[in-house]
């Protein structure tokens, strides 16, 4: 396996090939379905940027696999909700509606997200705070019918990925911002969830449809009594046990998980702690 950038002057490049050879020895296998979390600046540069990893990793999952990333919804009016979720009269004209096709990934996932979103062929579901893109064979039965309440739950594309025994990859990301663990979160019987609620405008052709989305809380830990980085401590402590793998995506230090392992371990850490 190559791990040696390329150099040029005084820069290191990371390249496609690079970063595939770095995907394959981490346990990346082709016609896998992979959910991923990338810190772009961690890796170093990339000769073509971040579509250099996205190219890579395409070149591994091959035509059967499929490329999922965590996208959300770059909305930017959260602030100005009432207790109840509700948006003032006065905003609502101004505030364009969640469009799947269109609508920016949240900036808070960083620039992979858009640059996923962005690539020729990817697909979106349709929850806006929970959207999901994919890129491959399955893109579209993972994007499709995806619940606008407690979009986590059954039926998402994260239960989904448990369903087909997907993976997770967190390269050069904080391990607290894997967000499959908000499916464990669902998932989990443990008492005193938040629960949020949040309107929203969905494009239904050439009109608008005001709605409100109920989901549990995702913005802070869904019971009291958890640090505000818990994921990473439960992602720690699963790979404590010798599950999943770490490695380095260029100079990215990474983890690949697999989902079903990952989402059982989270929800009895939750309830064995909270219940």
């Amino acid at each position: 396996m190559n791990r040696t950038p390329l150099t040029v002057g005084d820069t290191d490049y990371w390249t496609r090939r690079h970063l595939r050879d770095h995907l394959t020895q981490l346990g990346l296998e082709p016609g896998d379905a992979v959910m991923v979390h990338a810190g772009l600046r961690a890796i170093g540069p990339m000769l073509n940027g971040p579509d250099t990893l996205i190219e890579a990793l395409q070149d591994i999952l091959g035509p059967q696999g499929t490329l999922l990333c965590y996208v959300n919804w770059d909305q930017q009016y959260e602030d100005a909700l009432d207790e109840d979720g509700r948006v003032p009269d006065a905003l609502k004209p101004d505030i364009p509606p969640f469009n799947p096709a269109t609508s920016r990934a949240s900036r808070d996932h960083g620039a992979f997200a858009e640059f996923v979103r962005t690539t020729p062929g990817a697909l979106r579901s349709g929850n806006p705070g929970a959207s999901v893109v994919a890129l491959g064979h399955n893109a579209a039965w993972f994007t499709a019918d995806h619940p606008q309440d407690y979009g986590y739950g059954p039926g998402s594309p994260f239960a989904k990925l448990v369903e087909v025994g997907g993976k997770v990859l967190m390269v050069g990301a904080p391990l607290d911002t894997m967000s499959l663990l908000h499916h464990a979160e669902h998932l989990a019987q443990i008492p005193g969830k938040r629960i949020r609620r949040m309107e929203v405008p969905l494009q239904s052709g050439d009109s608008v449809n005001w709605r409100m989305i109920e989901e549990f809380d995702t913005c802070d830990p869904v019971v009291e009594g958890l640090a505000a980085d818990y994921f990473g401590t439960v992602v720690e402590a699963f790979l404590a046990t010798g599950q999943g793998r770490r490695g380095l995506i260029g100079k990215a230090p990474s983890v690949l998980v697999p989902a079903p392992a990952m989402v059982a371990f989270a929800v009895r850490w939750l309830e064995e702690r909270l219940r």
